[in-house]
C-alpha cells in the first residue's frame, strides 16, 4: 500500500513571476555566462505537491520505465532487472540478463521500453561490460515474455578504448518510433587529459546514435566522413540524463567543480569537454584552457555552479497546468528534483524541490501527471502536483 509521505501546499500564488535565484551556494568558477539565463535563472514559485512511497527496498535502483497497466521496469545497478507491479510490490530478479560488470560507477544502468512494446514487448539497457582491456559502456536488447524472462538478448552497442577504471558510463538509451535508437556516453573518467573525447574515432563522450538492431543510420553525420559513424555529437562529459523534447534530443550531463549542462545536441556539433568548460577541476586548477567558450564549441543551453550532479529527466507533458512544458531533472548532489521553466528553448526560471529526500537517480512522467522519483536509497516516490 502507498504510504503518504507528505503533502506540501504552498502559499505562493501560481503564475507569480519570482525574481530571487534559487539558493544554491557559491559559484566555483567566476566564468560570465554567454547570454541571460544561462545560470541561476530566477526562482519559480514553489509547487504544491504530495508525495507518497510507491515501492521500496530496491537495492542502488539507476533506472525505470513504463511497461503498462501500471507495471514498471526497473534497474538496480549491482545487476538486477525487476518488475513493479500497480500496487508497489517488487518482483524478484527477471532472468536472462547478460554478464554485467558491477565495479565502481558502472553496472546495469538504464532502461526502456520499445515504442511498440505492446506489440513486440522489446526492452532496451544498457550497462558496464567487461571485455579485454577493460570496461566499456554497452547496450542491449531483449523481449520480454509475459512470465518476466528474456529472450532474444543480444548487445545492440559495445563501446571500443575500454577503460580499467570505473567511472563515467553514462549512460541513458531512448529507443524512437522511426526505429533508430539514441545512446549516451561519459568519458569514462579521464579528466581534463581525456583525448579520446575530442577524437571522432572513439565514442567517449559522444550522443551515439544507432538503429534498434545495431546497424547506423545513413544520415548519421560522419557517415561516409572520417570518424566512427555511430557519433551524433561529441566533447560530452558525463551525460547521465536524456530526454525528448522540443525540437527533439536534450542532455544533461555532470561538470567536473561546477559545469552541469543542459545540451540539445546536433548532428556533428562539438560541445567542448575537455578544453572549456564553466566548471574547474575537483583540485581546483583550470580545465583545459582555462576558458569556459572557445571557436567552434557550442554553448549549453544552460549550466549549473555548484552542480546539481544530474541523473534522469524528462519533459512534462501531464495536465497539471503550471509544469506543462517543464524539464524535471534528477539530482544527485545536493539531491532533490529540479524544475526547468523553458521558452523558446531558453530557462526562464528554476525550482528546486524534495531537497530533503536524497539521491535522485531517476524521473518518469505518468500519463495521470504524477511523478515517479527513483532514489538512490532503494525508494520510488510519486509526486503528485497541485
Amino acid at each position: 500500500m502507498i504510504r503518504i509521505l507528505a503533502l506540501i501546499a504552498l502559499a505562493t500564488a501560481a503564475g507569480v513571476a519570482a525574481f530571487a535565484q534559487v539558493t544554491q551556494g557559491s559559484a566555483n568558477a567566476d566564468f560570465a555566462p554567454a547570454f541571460a539565463e544561462q545560470t541561476r535563472a530566477p526562482a519559480l514559485p514553489s509547487s504544491p505537491i504530495s508525495v507518497a512511497v510507491f515501492a521500496d527496498g530496491l537495492d542502488s535502483p539507476w533506472g525505470i520505465a513504463p511497461l503498462g497497466a501500471g507495471q514498471f521496469i526497473v534497474t538496480e545497478k549491482p545487476g538486477a532487472l525487476r518488475v513493479i507491479d500497480s500496487d508497489g510490490r517488487v518482483s524478484a530478479p527477471l532472468p536472462g540478463l547478460p554478464d554485467v560488470a558491477a565495479q565502481g560507477q558502472g553496472g546495469l544502468l538504464d532502461v526502456a521500453v520499445s515504442p511498440g512494446f505492446a506489440r513486440d514487448r522489446t526492452i532496451f539497457w544498457t550497462y558496464a561490460k567487461s571485455v579485454r582491456g577493460g570496461l566499456v559502456t554497452a547496450a542491449a536488447r531483449g523481449v520480454l515474455a509475459t512470465d518476466g524472462s528474456l529472450s532474444e538478448v543480444r548487445d545492440i552497442f559495445v563501446q571500443g578504448d575500454p577503460a580499467r577504471n570505473g567511472r563515467h558510463f553514462g549512460s541513458r538509451i531512448i529507443p524512437m518510433a522511426d526505429g533508430t535508437v539514441w545512446i549516451t556516453t561519459g568519458d569514462r573518467g579521464a579528466g581534463d587529459s581525456g583525448t579520446l573525447v575530442q577524437d571522432i574515432d572513439s565514442t567517449h563522450g559522444k550522443v551515439i546514435r544507432i538503429n534498434s538492431d545495431g546497424t547506423v543510420p545513413s544520415d548519421n553525420p560522419f557517415v561516409g566522413r572520417a570518424g566512427d559513424d555511430q557519433i551524433w555529437s561529441l566533447g560530452h562529459r558525463n551525460m547521465q540524463g536524456a530526454a525528448i523534447g522540443p525540437g527533439g534530443l536534450w542532455t544533461i550531463e555532470h561538470g567536473p567543480r561546477g559545469g552541469d549542462e543542459l545540451n540539445q545536441p546536433q548532428a556533428g556539433l562539438n560541445y567542448g569537454w575537455p578544453v572549456v568548460s564553466y566548471g574547474i577541476n575537483y583540485r581546483g586548477s583550470d580545465v583545459g584552457n582555462g576558458q569556459a567558450r572557445a571557436p567552434g564549441f557550442e554553448e549549453p543551453v544552460y549550466y549549473w555552479d555548484p552542480v546539481i550532479a544530474p541523473g534522469g529527466m524528462m519533459f512534462y507533458d501531464g495536465p497539471y497546468a503550471e509544469w506543462q512544458g517543464d524539464l524535471l531533472i534528477a539530482s544527485l548532489n545536493p539531491g532533490g528534483l529540479v524544475r526547468l521553466k523553458m521558452e523558446g528553448g531558453r530557462v526562464i526560471g528554476e525550482e528546486r524541490m524534495l531537497t530533503d529526500v536524497g539521491r535522485i537517480r531517476d524521473v518518469e512522467v505518468l500519463d495521470d501527471g504524477a511523478v515517479l522519483v527513483l532514489l538512490d536509497a532503494g525508494e520510488v516516490l510519486r509526486v503528485t502536483p497541485g
